[in-house]
């Protein structure tokens, strides 16, 4: 794959930026800077994506060939970006499956990558699980506990605080309230999704909307400007926790949306079959086990035209993109 004049250069300014900012002499201006930088082009930010991946790698190099890197002290971070660079445009780094992350995601205090999921238990004893493709700030003090979900899903069992400190989700487009409970948050693109487990929460757009209290065994939906109409949770909420989504009557395109947030690249439905409904538990942790199950039940065509581009279409569909 070639890349344009345009490309090669903003490759070579991530890279500096990737350097400056492990330095360890980085700066709150520093920070600001790069983030300006981040988002006036989309190519900055493709170029980003390249930079952290490649780092990723070199973080799983084997030990016999990373130690002489590492032991080249004279060879600042910088110089060792800059000979990455001349790795990027010349290796297939499938960065079809990466997505993009702002400033504040690259620099989450709780992260997990695409198809992974962690437990971490906080400070004040409550537990958070993150599923596939999340970032989360935690933000404790004297007056409060504040998760910021900055993308992604998660799912959150309060700890009694002695200190009566209130706990709050919050995202871009509004905030979720414990009531000492076990409850799941999902922040997308347009808006959130809540579904409480046990006790009840209450959720209040950014708009500063009234606030709406969800009992245990209820979901709702929210944007920055309104909060959705109460719901019934069904077998599917949660089941990502145990390694499944699970489908009741649902459209294909949904189910397929969904299992794309655990592979990276791209998976694409076709039209034609977009609202046939599918019912049946998709492994998570080996979304081509679920391809082929839909593939052999749902009488499909898969194909993968490579490991980050894969196609579903009625049997007879041909082979194209």
């Amino acid at each position: 794959m070639s890349l344009s004049p345009a490309e090669l250069q903003a490759i070579s300014v991530a890279a500096r930026w990737y350097a400056r900012l492990h330095s360890g002499i980085a700066t709150d201006a520093d920070r600001r800077a790069w983030n300006d930088w981040l988002v006036a082009d989309p190519v900055h930010r493709q170029a980003w994506q390249r930079m952290a991946a490649v780092a990723e790698q070199m973080t799983s190099v084997p030990g016999a060939l990373a130690a002489p890197a590492l032991r080249g002290a004279e060879r600042s971070r910088r110089q060792l970006l800059r000979s990455v660079v001349v790795l990027v445009p010349a290796t297939s780094l499938g960065w079809l499956g990466w997505r993009s992350d702002t400033a504040q995601q690259q620099f989450a205090d709780y992260r997990t990558a695409v198809g992974e999921r962690r437990a971490f238990r906080l400070a004040d004893g409550s537990s958070l699980l993150l599923n596939t493709d999340t970032s989360v700030n935690l933000k404790y003090d004297g007056q409060q506990r504040v998760l910021e979900l900055l993308r992604g899903e998660i799912l959150v069992t309060t700890a009694v605080d002695p200190a009566q400190r209130p706990f709050t989700v919050h995202t871009r487009h509004g905030q979720v309230r414990a009531l000492g409970t076990r409850f799941i948050v999902r922040a997308q693109a347009l808006g959130g999704e809540v579904a409480v487990l046990e006790k009840a929460v209450e959720v209040r757009a950014t708009s500063g909307a009234l606030a709406v209290r969800v009992e245990a065994g209820q979901s709702i939906a929210f944007s920055d400007r309104s909060v959705g109409a109460l719901r019934r949770n069904d077998a599917s909420v949660g089941a990502w926790q145990q390694g499944s989504i699970i489908a009741l009557d649902r459209p294909l395109a949904e189910l397929l949306a969904d299992l794309s947030r655990y592979r990276s690249g791209v998976l694409r439905c076709d039209p034609r079959i977009a609202q046939l409904k599918v019912s049946g538990a998709f492994p998570i942790d080996d979304t081509d086990r679920a391809l082929a199950a839909l593939e052999s039940g749902f009488a499909l065509r898969v194909t993968r035209f490579s490991r980050f581009w894969v196609n579903v279409s009625p049997p007879d569909s041909p082979l194209a993109l």
